[in-house]
């Protein structure tokens, strides 16, 4: 089963909790919240503030991506806000393993993300104790950006390597999905799909999140779908 997790960043902030009654009720599984510092990535977005406001609107799981420089001084922050999963970037941290601990000691789970330059072998040593590994598939820092495919083997490199863990985790990928990206990106392993504008500018949002979800019953793409 593929799960769907609409980008707020796409959604319209004046029509906020409007917007995300709208993916809840269409079929939405999680709730992607992507925080940005103007310093890791050139943008800037909301604070832990924000995802107190939305936890009162959504029973969506919070799905809060720390795209920041020195994530653990807000984390307890945000798990305070009600984030229900955090996610980091390997970049980041360079005490990765004390940062996920932090989320984890704090009874949340722990995701750890890796931009489309970032090799795989950055998240091998703790790939057995997240939640979720996220798979970049754009450069973060803005929404509505295109597909990154050369990335595509990486997704499938830790996807094995989740395995050979055993630990189970989620394998999300984010930045540039729709039908056909988000396709190549299942049929390499990834099992969240995060989508944005695909979802947010679709005329029927309903029929934007069925058609993400249905795509794992779909044949697999040939190797022309990689051009």
């Amino acid at each position: 089963m593929v799960l769907i997790a609409p980008s707020i960043l796409s959604a319209n902030f004046a029509r906020l909790a409007e917007d995300i009654q709208r993916v809840e009720q269409a079929g939405a599984d999680w709730l992607h919240i992507d925080v940005m510092d103007g310093h890791f990535v050139p943008n800037l977005t909301i604070g832990p503030l924000v995802v107190r406001d939305i936890k009162k609107e959504t029973g969506l799981l919070l799905d809060v991506h720390l795209m920041i420089e020195k994530p653990e001084n807000l984390i307890p922050a945000f798990i305070a806000a009600g984030a229900d999963l955090i996610t980091v970037h390997a970049e980041t941290c360079p005490h990765l393993h004390r940062t996920l601990t932090m989320v984890k000691e704090a009874g949340r789970q722990a995701g750890v993300s890796l931009n489309p330059s970032t090799p795989v072998a950055m998240v091998e040593n703790v790939i057995g104790e997240v939640d979720l590994v996220l798979a970049m598939t754009v450069n973060p820092g803005f929404g509505g950006q295109k597909f990154i495919h050369s990335v595509l083997p990486k997704i499938s490199a830790l996807r094995a390597m989740i395995a050979r863990s055993g630990s189970g985790a989620h394998l999300q990928v984010d930045g540039g999905i729709n039908v056909e990206t988000g396709k190549l990106a299942v049929d390499c392993g990834a099992d969240v799909l995060v989508a944005g504008s695909f979802i947010f500018a679709a005329a029927d949002v309903g029929q934007a999140i069925r058609d993400l979800k249905n795509i794992a019953a779909c044949p697999l793409l040939q190797p022309f779908g990689l051009q």
